[in-house]
């Protein structure tokens, strides 16, 4: 009986008197149809007997049967009359009143449609006339079992596209409809809608809206039955993604606007589970209007467990106002995020003009996106970007700390390259300071400040704003890009410019007396142009107004009150992004705050941090500054595995940010990553090559002297640690010249070639070959040599055995990948690699008996007539062909083998 199949074992006592005690312990093989070609006494055909048995009065008889159709079918269906008498007994057997004999047959459903359609095809009509009425009918059997089983054999006959259209439309669909109208049960309504929610994915555009897509969104209103209502709310994205934006903004928004609504808490935290599946379907607009504020509500829900849900997907749904491009990155075919290349970093019109918002707490720029034909390293020192289009430079206003360099003239791309030294007021304007005259009237006024600050004052002939003619020309070249919101904040800020260059004129003509512009100049912030001579008659000329703009060359002098205005004013100007709504991004800052680790989740900073790359993403590198703190605020954070997940994603974060962010803000955390733990630090090491190439040179040498930290691990046994350490290093070779390989890189190379574990010792050979590749492909011969005279004295001269094996394997290796001149190898590694034919050890002579059978002779160089090597070689092979271990001999006369996936070095091992 050891060959009978599984559903003979169980019931073997029940059908040996159907002749199976005839098949011994030597059948390899039982099936049904072999059993019903047995010869009997009652003298019946296969397919006669095959009928008795499947009508028996006995359950097990009829279960068996039901459980081989399949081989049934393969058997008894090559003509036509066979395979007619097969499906009616299945359709009888179908009427069976015993459920498991059902459950059984429509188990087998699936698999019988499938060999119908692959192996009989001439019998197209099979499954549409016997096998789906079952399957229709099986879906409102009383039976929980068999229902189940229907369901289960529809979802796969649905995926695997063997139900024909007009099928489900005609026959599949309306049986749904009916279980799921609202006078039917409710345990047969919920199945249906189940199934409906399953079905609406895999079926087509047009069929979903007419004919489930209205009984969907009826039974997201149904206020009998809560799990109907749940069940609708958990399959919403994918109805969307399955009905389209047009369909889901008309009819499945404002069901979803209910559902989000419902009473009961276990409904909105399924809500909450799927919503950025449904934003992902709707327009920014609606996404924006509609779907936000509903968010909002969920955050500031009463119950804990759905503010906890919302939370965890509050990153996910503000990375769907993503919008990759406007940072000048691009997502790839395999899914990872790159810099735009040159070809598509051209800027159109409508992103022409990029202003940045820029905080004195940073004292930075607007942060841009390069034409990347241009060299990065040329702007690095350089703390204003520009966007530019057709020749324009467009700047924004830098704000400053106090004290700071405002005098830095704006960056001009002009043919010679070099910044422009002409003075622009345009570029340094600032809306105008309230006039605080009558407050400075009460304050004590000292005599000797007065004649100070009267010299001080501005002459008419100094104007600080750009002439009303000039801004009007600059106001009309921006015309034609009013699409922007960046242009349309600047054609504020020029038209409140020439309002002011307006009033200025008036003013100027204006006279006051000697006193009053005293008095009214003590405190007032002006600026004294060095280029204008001195006036005259001071008590005669009226101070400008205080929006007087500073000149280049002097730091204006700003009273305490002004300045703290002037940088509230700014500080709430950079407080406004227009990419996400800003009430969902201060939800997303205050995931930080201890307070919602008490009233939300404990573990709500790593859901923070999780999402964090996609999050920066989705406002651009000109908004890093919103997240700036809070991403500081992670990376101290005290449970590791916060600072853990911020470490796998920091390089993806280096390329969302750009150099310039990335070494202001990125790399003293990384810094302090290299010393966390060992399970934050392995989060560094999996990506250091894609992180410090984004680095400049200078700023990337310095990882050099820090890299053999990475061999110290917290457990000497986390050997997978240094195995990353020497996958990444090769990496890393290419990040640095020459010579700072051979000072830093090839130590921790040679100390993982004396590792404990054969593991990281194997990976630790490759990047001894890429450093010496790395030397010769430079034409560093002399430190090549240098190298292969260290790998000698520490390796072919080691007192263990297990060196002299590892320099054996270094040398076929070398010779394997080609990384050096063969006659390079020939003068100074293979009279070494030879002399290990005498090694007492008949492991290290294996080694080489592999070697040089099977790489070293393959190649044209050694195998030449006139190399004057080839005598040496064959000398030592000969030799080693009557070594006296068995192996060796062995791997010295036979013939290398072909293996088509692995390397001779990876036979080797083996």
């Amino acid at each position: 009986m050891a060959g009978i199949p599984l559903y003979f074992v169980d019931l073997q006592d029940d059908l040996d008197d159907f002749g199976f005690e005839d098949y011994g312990p030597d059948c390899e093989s039982m099936r049904i149809s072999a059993f019903l070609d047995i010869p009997g006494q009652d003298n019946l055909t296969p397919l006669a007997r095959l009928e008795k048995y499947a009508f028996s009065d006995n359950i097990f008889n009829r279960q068996i049967i039901a459980r081989g159709l399949l081989d049934v079918l393969r058997d008894f269906s090559s003509t036509e009359d066979d395979f007619l008498t097969v499906m009616e007994i299945v359709v009888r057997l179908s009427e069976d009143a015993e459920p498991n004999v059902r459950t059984e047959l429509m188990e087998q459903v699936p698999q019988i449609t499938i060999f119908l359609q692959e192996s009989r095809p001439q019998f197209p009509k099979a499954f549409s006339e016997y096998l789906l009425p079952i399957l229709v009918r099986y879906l409102t059997d009383p039976n929980n079992q068999v229902r189940k089983a229907s369901q289960e054999s529809l979802l796969i006959l649905l995926e695997q596209d063997l139900i024909d259209q007009s099928d489900l439309e005609n026959r599949v669909c309306p049986i749904l409809l009916e279980l799921s109208a609202p006078e039917n049960d409710d345990e047969y309504k919920v199945e249906a809608v189940n199934i409906i929610c399953k079905m609406i994915s895999m079926l087509g555009k047009q069929t979903v809206e007419q004919m489930l897509l209205p009984r969907f969104c009826d039974l997201c209103s149904d206020s009998k039955l809560f799990q109907v209502r749940k069940v609708c709310a958990a399959n919403f994205g994918d109805v969307c993604n399955a009905v389209g934006q047009e369909a889901t903004e008309k009819f499945l928004i404002p069901k979803f606007l209910e559902l989000c609504s419902d009473s009961a808490w276990g409904m909105r935290k399924v809500c909450a589970e799927c919503f950025m599946a449904v934003s992902y379907t709707t327009s920014s607009e609606v996404r924006r209007t509609k779907l936000s504020p509903l968010f909002i509500n969920l955050i500031s829900d009463p119950c804990r467990w759905v503010r906890q849900t919302a939370f965890q997907s509050l990153g996910p749904f503000i990375s769907t106002f993503a919008n990759p491009s406007s940072a000048g990155l691009y997502v790839k075919e395999d899914g990872t995020l790159s810099i735009r290349p040159p070809t598509d970093d051209i800027l159109t019109d409508s992103s022409a003009v990029d202003t940045a918002h820029c905080s004195s707490s940073y004292g930075k720029g607007n942060i841009f996106t390069e034409d990347q034909t241009t060299s990065n390293s040329s702007n690095s020192n350089d703390p204003e970007g520009s966007s530019t289009n057709s020749g324009h430079v467009i700047s924004c206003p830098i704000v400053e700390d106090e004290g700071s360099n405002s005098k830095r003239p704006p960056t001009s791309l002009s043919t010679d390259g070099r910044p422009s030294d002409v003075f622009n007021s345009f570029l340094y304007w600032r809306s105008p300071l309230p006039d605080i005259s009558e407050e400075l009237d009460l304050l004590p006024v000292d005599e000797s400040r007065k004649d100070l600050d009267l010299e001080s004052e501005y002459s008419p002939v100094c104007k600080s704003y750009m002439a009303s003619s000039d801004i009007e020309k600059v106001l009309q070249s921006l015309q034609g890009h009013m699409d922007d919101p960046d242009v349309q904040a600047q054609v504020q800020v020029l038209s409140a410019a020439l309002r002011a260059a307006e009033l200025d004129s008036i003013t100027s003509e204006e006279t006051t007396s000697t006193q009053e512009s005293s008095e009214q100049s003590e405190e007032t912030p002006s600026s004294v142009c060095t280029q204008c001579p001195s006036p005259t008659h001071p008590e005669q000329e009226e101070p400008k107004p205080p929006s007087q703009s500073p000149t280049l060359e002097e730091e204006p002098v700003f009273p305490i009150v002004s300045f703290q205005e002037e940088e509230r004013q700014e500080d709430e100007k950079i407080k406004v992004q227009d990419v996400v709504p800003q009430p969902l991004l201060d939800q997303y800052l205050s995931m930080t705050d201890p307070v919602r680790a008490q009233t939300v989740d404990t573990e709500i900073t790593k859901h923070c941090a999780y999402s964090l790359p996609g999050v920066a993403l989705t406002l651009g590198r000109q908004n890093w500054h919103f997240l700036k703190d809070t991403y500081e605020t992670l990376a101290a954070d005290v449970q590791w595995k916060v600072r853990r997940t911020l470490a796998f994603s920091i390089h993806e974060l280096a390329v969302i940010l750009g150099d310039q962010l990335t070494a202001a803000d990125l790399v003293p955390i990384f810094n302090g990553f290299l010393k966390d733990l060992d399970e934050v630090r392995i989060g560094v090491l999996k990506h250091l090559y894609d992180f410090l190439k984004l680095l400049h040179a200078d700023m990337r040498r310095d990882y050099l002297y820090q890299l053999q930290e990475f061999l110290t691990t917290d457990n000497i046994r986390n050997w997978r640690f240094r195995y990353e350490l020497a996958e990444q290093l090769i990496l890393i070779l290419e990040l640095y010249s020459p010579k700072d390989v051979y000072d830093y890189l090839r130590v921790i190379a040679l100390t993982l070639c004396t590792d404990k574990v054969s593991e990281v010792r194997w990976i630790s050979f490759k990047l001894i070959v890429a450093i010496l590749r790395k030397f010769y492909a430079h034409g560093e011969n002399e430190l090549g040599v240098n190298f292969i005279n260290e790998l000698i004295m520490q390796f072919r001269h080691s007192s263990k055995w297990v060196g002299r094996q590892a320099f054996a394997f270094i040398c076929q290796a070398v010779v394997q990948e080609e990384c050096m001149p063969a006659d390079q190898f020939a003068t100074h590694l293979l009279p070494n690699l030879l002399s290990l034919a005498s090694d007492p050890v008949p492991n290290v002579r294996v080694l080489l008996a592999k070697a040089l059978k099977q790489t070293l002779l393959e190649k044209a160089y050694f195998t030449s007539l006139g190399n004057p090597h080839l005598d040496d070689v064959e000398k030592t092979v000969q030799a080693m062909q009557l070594d006296r271990d068995q192996d060796v001999r062995f791997f010295s006369t036979a013939e290398p083998k072909q293996h088509l996936r692995s390397t001779p070095l990876e036979q080797s091992v083996d």
